[in-house]
């Protein structure tokens, strides 16, 4: 693991030469005024076609997460930094029956398009929503949608007792879908509208003059794409740009001074890997899942390669919540134990090289990852590592390809990916995106009967005890079967010019860009 960290931190040392001699104004803060505008520059890793994030528009795979990031868009409902549901375009809400839903919108609001925001414009968005987008239809189950001014009344087929919860997802934000979708830029209410867009280069706001909340403070606002980590720091450090997301953890130091603010929180943004239980696949051998879980060093991983900036993972989702931390059982790192579990299914090295065989098939494991996400990489190189102790050779492929290649179940064995597990505060979230037998990422062809009917009773259970127990259960039995290898939860960082203000870390990933964002001369 030495090494591993010696190679990141020589990669940073000769970016550093290299900003002095490339940058001419490296060090020089660029942020302030231009023609007599406030405008802010933003670097981000993770605004990019790699994470389904090609555009704004919410209704187009995981771009909602950019919509609401960039206060483009809003929800009906936001979260505390408790992850609370708190109001926001709806005021009130009632559960009239079990499957019934009356919300109050709140008056006076416009989308940036100029056409009012009521019940009948939010009922559209909500239709076009279902209608494109196969993870909101799965979670929101809704059979009917009637509009009467600012009153919305939402029928679902069953009872849904996290409705709130997942109107509050990012694809929630709701939009004028009667202005269109033109270069997947939309109409939303938020403080800020989108102008320009090029997919992985750069998005331009300009501040919403009508917009119905606290008055934007910055005129105009650019999201650049720079995946990575090392010129991000670069970039920073220059002034190219002012604010910074997803920087690589070993760059930390360089912005632990009085000329800039970091802001950190714990989430629940977990790094971890899906095993494929394709026939083909050597994760197909439960053996061989179990292993994996017992040879991936968690805690190096966190303490070394991410230099502290996380936790280990023993589950779905981090403690501090009714339905995470140690209320479940994991493997811990045994490369001994591994050993004894290959040995036992059959698994022996037969011809000395150290890597195991079976009936003729070498254990090699086709390791599917990306680089948009800095720890992502570094993960695989540590897998790689210690895996390769206990006779398992470890194949990477990262690739911004990612998202083609894992529909292809035999180009790959374990896939390593960051998500955000509780992004709507309730955990049903995760199960139905990743694990159950119809969830819309369950790329693995992971398929648990036992799993299946529990969520089915989590879906219509309102007690939220009930619902944390429900959870507890259900990440048990994903562990058990050792479907997926939770290794780590990111504490959210977000670095800027110390002249920026308000540029704060959420513990749900969202409410990047609000109307309170500035720059103080």
């Amino acid at each position: 693991m030495g090494k591993i960290k010696w190679k990141k931190m020589a990669a940073l040392f000769v970016s550093a030469l290299l900003c002095v001699g490339a940058f001419a104004g490296c060090g020089n803060d660029s942020a302030g005024k231009s023609n007599g505008e406030k405008v802010l520059t933003i670097g981000d890793t993770s605004f990019n076609s790699s994470n389904e994030e090609s555009d704004v528009n919410p209704h187009n795979a995981y771009a909602g997460w950019a919509c609401i990031r960039y206060g483009i868009g809003e929800t009906l409902v936001k979260y505390s930094d408790n992850m609370e549901i708190e109001p926001w375009l709806a005021t009130k809400w009632e559960n009239t029956d079990p499957l019934t839903w009356k919300l109050t919108l709140r008056d006076n609001v416009k989308f940036s398009s100029g056409r009012v925001m009521d019940a009948a414009a939010v009922k559209e968005c909500l239709e076009h929503l279902i209608a494109n987008n196969k993870r909101a239809q799965q979670d929101l189950k809704i059979a009917s949608i009637e509009a009467n001014g600012q009153e919305l009344i939402i029928k679902t087929t069953e009872p849904k007792p996290a409705l709130l919860n997942y109107l509050g997802d990012p694809y929630g934000c709701i939009i004028d879908v009667e202005a269109g979708f033109a270069n997947g830029i939309v109409a939303g209410t938020g403080p800020y509208i989108a102008t320009d867009l090029k997919t992985d280069d750069h998005l331009t706001l300009k501040k919403n003059e009508n917009y119905w909340g606290e008055a934007p403070k910055l005129d105009k606002i650019v999201i650049r794409t720079i995946t990575d980590g090392s010129t991000l720091a670069n970039a920073l450090q220059s002034g190219e740009v002012q604010a910074a997301y997803g920087m690589a953890y070993e760059s930390y130091p360089l912005f632990q001074n009085s000329n800039y603010n970091i802001s950190q929180i714990p989430t629940s943004r977990c790094f971890f890997g899906k095993m494929n239980f394709d026939p083909d696949s050597v994760c197909a051998d439960p053996a061989v899942r179990k292993a994996i879980a017992m040879g991936i060093d968690k805690e190096n991983f966190v303490n070394t390669l991410l230099e502290g900036n996380g936790v280990p993972a023993n589950g779905v989702f981090p403690a501090g919540s009714a339905f995470g931390g140690d209320k479940v059982k994991t493997e811990s790192y045994d490369p001994e134990g591994a050993k004894k579990v290959l040995e036992d299914a059959g698994w022996t090295d037969t011809d000395g090289d150290g890597i195991r065989e079976k009936n003729g098939r070498k254990l090699e494991v086709k390791w599917l990852t990306y680089p948009s996400r800095q720890e992502l990489p570094l993960l695989a190189e540590s897998a790689q590592s210690t895996l390769k102790d206990i006779g398992i050779a470890v194949d990477i492929n990262n690739t911004a390809d990612n998202n083609q290649v894992v529909k292809d179940p035999k180009k790959w064995d374990v896939y390593a990916m960051a998500n955000v597990q509780a992004p709507t505060g309730d955990p049903e979230y995760w199960f139905t995106v990743y694990a159950v037998s119809d969830a819309t990422r369950n790329q693995g062809q992971y398929h648990s009967a036992k799993l299946d009917a529990l969520e089915e009773q989590l879906s219509r259970e309102f007690d939220p005890a009930k619902r944390a127990s429900l959870a507890v259960e259900m990440q048990q039995t994903v562990l058990d079967d050792h479907a997926f290898v939770f290794c780590s939860f990111l504490k959210m960082s977000m670095i800027s010019k110390k002249n920026v203000k308000n540029y704060t870390s959420h513990a749900c990933d969202y409410y990047q860009v609000t109307s309170d964002l500035d720059i103080v001369q």
